[in-house]
């Protein structure tokens, strides 16, 4: 079945879902996005998504296209229409057509696109080997907090990494790691401590990464937000990754360098049976 597909006000099949060749999305990657993962045919730390959507236009100044309680029926609407039981749905606003100048109108016609992806979220195979990455250095643009389209970068990163034969690429600026190319990054310390980077322009403000922050301090595991060192993160008794499309994901190898046994460890596995039981309990 073909996948139905949202874009400015209705609902076509993908072969037929189109937008300007003069979209400023196309043509300057002035856009931002958002996913939400769906388990159970619902809708995962959906508010939080809203509040960073929100965020980010405001930043680029661009107008939210729909309200809110319309993106949520969006949503429902394209879960129900696509049978999706378990995956992703990707919302993007750009800031609409135009003839091309770097300079944009005052008021401009937002287009909005949605569509969904079917994944294996709660039995991921990455989750249960674990993930490698690679130290690239981070060379992004410096307002990495708004979840922006501008993701060559980090593609080219994650690419790098495969060449190397990682599976991802945690990025670095300034001698320490900033985040991962589609995730934020965490260590675990020899003495216990959960260690992630601390919020600021440097890194994406992680919906999973709030989450699972809360649910640490919940389960009573020290957290320290701050910057650690690729050094740090090569010693680490563990580390995973947060995204709203891998949740909790072990990573078992930095740059090479096996952590622990080598295999998925306890803090992060913990974490994610925790990620997932409040999910599928808190979804919508």
């Amino acid at each position: 079945m073909a996948r139905i597909v949202y874009v400015d006000g209705a609902y076509v099949p993908e072969a037929e879902a189109k937008v300007s060749v003069f979209d400023r999305g196309f043509l300057f990657a002035d856009g931002v996005y958002e996913v939400t993962s769906v388990i159970d045919g619902k809708l995962v730390d959906f508010a939080g998504h809203l509040t960073r959507l929100a965020r980010s236009l405001s930043e680029l100044q661009i107008p939210a296209p729909v309200s809110d309680a319309e993106l949520e029926a969006i949503h429902r609407e394209l879960v129900t229409r696509n049978e999706l039981t378990e995956g992703l749905i990707y919302l993007q606003v750009t800031r609409g057509p135009a003839d091309r100048d770097f300079v944009w109108l005052d008021d401009p016609t937002p287009t909005l696109v949605l569509f969904t992806q079917e994944k294996a979220l709660i039995d991921s195979p990455l989750a249960a080997r674990g993930l490698s990455v690679a130290l690239m250095p981070d060379i992004r643009w410096q307002r990495r907090d708004i979840k922006t389209v501008q993701l060559l970068a980090p593609s080219m990163a994650k690419m790098a990494a495969r060449a190397e034969g990682a599976d991802d690429a945690w990025m670095v600026e300034d001698g320490h790691v900033t985040e991962g190319t589609s995730n934020n990054a965490w260590i675990v310390t020899a003495d216990g401590a959960i260690v992630t980077r601390h919020l600021s322009n440097s890194i994406l403000h992680g919906i999973t990464r709030a989450t699972v922050r809360d649910i640490a301090a919940d389960l009573g595991l020290s957290v320290e937000e701050r910057a650690f060192t690729p050094d740090e993160a090569r010693a680490a008794a563990e580390a995973f990754v947060t995204a709203a499309t891998s949740f909790v994901t072990p990573v078992v190898k930095i740059d090479g360098q096996q952590l622990g046994d080598g295999k998925p460890g306890p803090v992060a596995t913990r974490l994610r049976e925790a990620y997932i039981e409040q999910a599928r309990r808190l979804a919508v």
